[in-house]
């Protein structure tokens, strides 16, 4: 249907038609992985919300299914079948809990092993949107959960601010039976040197991760963000913070599940940054990153790697090693062309000041995407300035379009997404780079992960450069492949 699309990956998961946003309810179940999206299957723009599905045995080759939840037009969900999470009851029953709009949460569950078919509760809303003068009015707000299954004690965390509380926040909730549900308290207490005011927690996802507990979400204003800490006497005490999307990034809607081998496997949603009209023309809007391994290390960071499964495309193998560049120097690997890659790449970056690889180039260099890393700024950056020859492509500082606007006009677009990153000493910066026609996504030595969609308009745009700025640098290896389509 798509043939022919400049834009639409080639290997990383998209809608079959229409459009994508959050991933929801993601789910191991009998042997498959499934995933559940925000989808509009008329259209590659947003409308009444309903959760396309996918599964996998591989979490690489995605088979599609048919929408698992449509709104009812007389329901609690008329409006639209809003993000949520899936978990296995104390019976053993998969589940899913969701905001139906607009009266409240909403569950469903499914007893078909492909879990095409889901039912839902005829108690709906279990947590209602409550009205002024009602219990629970003013307290919290009825929005995206999630819940987990802990003893014999339901848990869920609903909404993404707390009333009379500045920036994010959710509420804690817990059951016995998932349809009667009690407010506990304010989950957690956001602090000001880590997110901003205007920031909120929305689609929240909460489970433990090595001897810690992590709150991964979504903040309207900037993105995928997560916490790590403990979580003791129905409380939620926050140690640590980072985040997935930075300024000018484009993650926001993650979900995760935790498979047979045990791993805690992360999805999120790729937002378009192309204009409405240029969405709606191509019929479908939104990719979902690849999968990664969430991990902790032995000091307590986060480990962020792609699932080993994706290895299975790799064809045709490419292999340079002990390349040095002096000063300013760049090296066009003549042999590597492609919109379709994953590289390799390790690099002593010396006394370099900027050092790394662009994907993406055009002959004349017109047009190309740097994947570089600054020593000094300790920074991993993809800079887009010369991404793309359509200048309708800008990258917006701040997600949220009216905190953009409040900036300078000067300030309200960047030219890179910069993650903060450092190696440490005698340690070398290891690169996976995969490219995907309108899609970059870059790991760095485990630790790191920036993602970012760009818009090459030239067929030629397919070179890959090895970039040294300031100061020598030496690549040990540049190991590359094509990769094999997904779908």
């Amino acid at each position: 249907m798509y043939t022919g699309d400049p834009y639409r990956p080639c290997y990383h998961f998209t809608p079959p038609f229409g459009w994508m946003n959050d991933i929801n309810g993601s789910i191991f179940w009998k042997g498959r992985y499934h995933i559940f999206y925000q989808h509009n299957p008329e259209g590659g723009y947003w409308k009444w919300m309903q959760w396309g599905h996918a599964s996998s045995v591989d979490l690489v080759h995605w088979v599609h299914h048919p929408i698992a939840l449509t709104p009812d037009l007389d329901g609690p969900d008329r409006n639209g079948c809003f993000s949520g999470g899936a978990l296995v009851s104390r019976e053993g029953v998969p589940t899913f809990i969701y905001h139906g709009v607009p009266d409240g949460t909403c569950i469903a569950t499914s007893d078909d092993d492909l879990l095409i078919t889901w039912d839902k509760h005829s108690a709906n809303p279990v947590i209602p949107v409550p009205a002024p003068g009602e219990e629970g009015h003013g307290e919290y707000i009825v929005f995206d959960p999630c819940a987990w299954l802990e003893g014999d004690t339901y848990y869920a965390l609903i909404g993404n601010t707390i009333p009379g509380q500045i920036g994010d926040g959710t509420a804690l909730f817990k059951s016995s039976d998932l349809v009667a549900w009690e407010f506990v308290r304010s989950f957690y207490q956001s602090r000001r040197e880590w997110t901003d005011a205007e920031e909120d927690c929305a689609v929240p996802d909460f489970y433990p991760l090595g001897d810690k507990h992590m709150l991964l979400f979504c903040s309207h204003w900037q993105g995928t963000q997560y916490y790590l800490g403990r979580f003791e006497n129905e409380r939620y005490y926050v140690e640590s913070y980072g985040r997935m999307s930075w300024e000018g990034g484009l993650l926001g809607g993650p979900r995760s599940l935790l498979d047979a081998q045990g791993r805690r496997i992360f999805f999120d949603w790729i937002r378009e940054i192309r204009g409405v009209e240029q969405e709606r023309a191509s019929g479908w809007s939104g990719v979902m990153t690849l999968p990664r391994i969430l991990s902790l290390a032995r000091d307590g960071s986060l480990k962020i790697e792609p699932v080993p499964e994706l290895e299975c495309l790799r064809m045709n193998p490419k292999v340079r090693e002990n390349i040095t560049l002096n000063a300013d120097d760049e090296m066009n690997l003549e042999e590597i062309q492609g919109n379709c890659l994953e590289l390799d790449v390790e690099i002593d970056p010396n006394d370099a000041t900027e050092v790394g690889v662009q994907v993406l180039c055009s002959p004349d260099q017109a047009e190309q995407t740097g994947v570089l890393y600054v020593p000094a700024e300790r920074t991993l950056k993809i800079e887009v300035s010369h991404s793309t020859l359509n200048e309708t492509i800008r990258y917006p500082h701040y997600r949220d379009a009216g905190g953009t606007a409040r900036l300078p006009e000067s300030e309200q677009f960047v030219d890179a997404q910069r993650a903060p990153f450092t190696l440490k000493d005698r340690e070398t910066l290891q690169l996976r780079i995969y490219v995907d026609k309108s899609v970059v996504e870059v790991f760095a030595n485990g630790r790191q992960c920036i993602t970012q969609r760009v818009y090459p308009t030239r067929a030629d745009s397919t070179g890959v450069r090895l970039v040294s700025r300031g100061g020598q640098a030496h690549f040990r290896s540049v190991q590359t492949w094509e990769m094999a389509p997904a779908f």
